[in-house]
């Protein structure tokens, strides 16, 4: 691949303006022409030439004007939006960002299982009302949790909890790959790897299987006192069972950064729980996205100069 072009979409992650991705690319790409396109007009243009397009999303229309581009490279971990199949019928490689929000996600789920546990809340209630009052908290070491997902987010989850002299247990499609936990599950044993956890730590894709996965069922198997953590996506939990869990002490609480729906309605129950932490989608949001994305787009685009299309880091088609 001689010369590649590249066009930085316009978009808008986490608060962070494109152009800071179009910086921290060309910084890992000098002697690479990057376009950043901030007006419709200047996208269409840039993508009759480009070879690779990085941003939110292309519909077939831009597709149809797109005849030299190789690859798009999605900025989201998740591709679900995407007409794959467009890309697919074009021989338009896709990739996406899974990894970049590994560290962040993972300090935010023990940030939530740290409140939860040394009952920070309640010392922050107790503040407010001046109120000078002992109460009772736990400790992580010792404790057990299980990871379900093991991709980049699941993986770094586990890493950094191994500090905490925890037993770890993970779920995933396929147990027999392993991962950096004491032992591996496979989805249909997801109440055996529950059942002994104080901790239950949502990090898995949304698919068919996944829908619903944490339903009535699976709160009974929990333990009264288990913390279901979400990073995942909303709809992986039975919401209304959540919610019936909740209001029966089914189980100790939990830490949601996603929701169903999403956003939450103003009225929603689920709102009015004191040991429910609720945070808008927020767990993703990180300053070092762009310079994580451009680590991988860039070492895309050095194999594809190098004519390894087939051999590209978070290949989705």
């Amino acid at each position: 691949m001689e010369g590649p072009r590249i066009l930085v979409l316009r978009q808008k992650i986490h608060g962070l303006d494109a152009s800071a991705y179009a910086d921290a690319l060309e910084d890992r790409l000098p002697d690479v022409e990057i376009t950043l396109a901030t007006t419709p007009d200047e996208e269409r243009s840039a993508l009759e030439t480009a070879t690779v397009a990085t941003g939110l999303e292309l519909d077939e229309a831009a597709l149809d004007s797109a005849a030299n581009l190789e690859l798009f490279a999605c900025v989201f971990a998740g591709t679900s939006h995407l007409d794959l199949a467009a890309f697919e019928q074009r021989d338009i490689v896709v990739t996406n960002a899974s990894g970049v929000h590994g560290p962040n996600v993972a300090e935010f789920v023990i940030g939530g299982m740290i409140q939860h546990t040394h009952q920070f809340e309640t010392a922050r209630q107790q503040q407010s009302d001046r109120r000078w009052q002992s109460y009772q908290t736990d400790e992580l070491a010792g404790s057990t949790a299980t990871i379900v997902g093991l991709g980049a987010i699941g993986e770094a989850i586990a890493k950094r909890l191994a500090a905490f002299e925890m037993e770890l247990l993970g779920v995933r499609y396929s147990p027999e790959k392993g991962g950096p936990v004491d032992e591996v599950y496979g989805f249909d044993e997801l109440h055996e790897a529950i059942v002994d956890s104080q901790y239950v730590l949502l990090a898995c894709p949304l698919t068919d299987e996944t829908v619903g996965l944490i339903d009535a069922d699976v709160f009974r198997t929990m333990e009264s006192d288990a913390l279901l953590v979400n990073v995942a996506r909303g709809p992986v939990i039975d919401t209304e069972a959540l919610v019936e869990a909740m209001r029966t002490n089914a189980i100790g609480g939990a830490v949601l950064d996603v929701t169903d729906p999403e956003p939450l309605p103003e009225e929603h129950p689920l709102w009015g729980f004191t040991n429910v932490f609720i945070t808008p989608h927020n767990a993703g949001q990180t300053p070092a996205y762009f310079d994580r994305l451009s680590d991988i787009v860039a070492e895309n685009i050095s194999r594809l100069r190098e004519g390894e299309k087939d051999d590209l880091q978070n290949r989705v088609i």
